[in-house]
């Protein structure tokens, strides 16, 4: 039989957390975060981790999990989410991931083509340009080197773009199977995606930047970079990170990283919308139309108790 499974999943900020940390007074689970800047220790302030309240109330997984100079990709996450869904459910409690980035939602419940050959010098090489010359770097490579699959893509899609050079350098042909649609073999999945109207999520965005800025985020990278990492590692490349390092190098002033890092934000939930569009079977709720966190926990109930995921 197929373990059930419910997906909370949506643009960042959207309230996924809050609204699954609700859920869990009405029903038994436990979450799995599904979210690539989490995984990290040491990297608090801008990343949007569980509160500690957050995380008292319901057990989270697969937060603080690798230092920030640990490569993290898709494919472990799906191997570790695994394991940790199969434990949940042994514990008699419903696995529910929790996330925002739909390339490890994707592989966790359909699966990856096979990589190709690990080349680590390669992709250090990417990571590179894409640090000195920005992401959209990137894509132009793409262009010149597979013109084609180039057009299918958009330039921000940076996780996209680096697995089709990669692929391209290895001779394989990105794309050949469409593995979309395919339902997930493992899982019985209920996958809800939390959304709300733009306007209000981008200046919800905007304020919850400038909190983080106020919340010390210069000096948590200023922290990570007298430590020893370097500031081209992915990890030390998101939102917040990469614009606070150019304040910590002179760079930039902390009111243009601040006006950055907004921007950048709220460009980053319109392409999780966008990726989330094309996922199939995902049932849309909007949080402030359901009354927050507490009316969506009380309509996922009611649809897990329909698809009789719970009793």
């Amino acid at each position: 039989m197929k373990i059930p499974l419910l997906v909370i999943a949506g643009p960042t900020g959207v309230g996924k957390t809050a609204s699954a940390v609700a859920l869990a007074h009405r029903v038994p689970l436990e979450v799995v975060s599904a979210d690539s800047r989490q995984v990290y220790r040491r990297m608090d302030v801008a990343t949007g981790k569980p509160t500690a309240e957050e995380r008292a109330a319901v057990a989270h997984h697969l937060v603080d999990v690798v230092d920030p100079d640990d490569r993290y990709h898709a494919e472990r996450f799906a191997r570790d989410a695994r394991g940790i869904i199969t434990a949940i459910r042994e514990r008699g409690k419903l696995p529910v991931v929790v996330g925002g980035t739909g390339f490890y939602i994707r592989a966790l419940l359909r699966g990856l083509d096979p990589a190709p050959p690990a080349d680590p010098s390669f992709r250090r090489e990417l990571d590179l340009l894409a640090a000195r010359e920005g992401r959209r770097a990137l894509h132009e490579r793409l262009s010149r080197e597979a013109p084609a699959l180039a057009r299918r893509l958009h330039p921000n899609d940076y996780v996209r773009v680096m697995r089709a050079l990669e692929l391209t350098r290895a001779g394989r042909s990105p794309g050949a199977r469409d593995d979309l649609w395919r339902r997930s073999r493992d899982y019985d999945v209920l996958h809800v995606g939390l959304t709300m109207e733009r306007a209000e999520l981008a200046r919800r965005l905007r304020v919850r930047a400038a909190e983080m800025v106020e919340a010390g985020l210069l000096d948590e990278v200023r922290a990570l970079l007298a430590s020893g990492y370097d500031p081209t590692l992915p990890a030390m490349q998101g939102i917040g990170y990469r614009q606070f390092v150019a304040v910590a190098q002179g760079e930039l002033t902390p009111a243009e990283a601040t006006r950055l890092m907004q921007r950048d934000t709220v460009r980053y939930a319109k392409r999780q919308w966008t990726w989330f569009a094309r996922e199939p079977d995902v049932q849309w709720l909007d949080v402030v139309l359901a009354g927050g966190p507490e009316g969506v926990a009380t309509l996922i109930t009611e649809r897990l108790t329909e698809r009789g995921l719970i009793g």
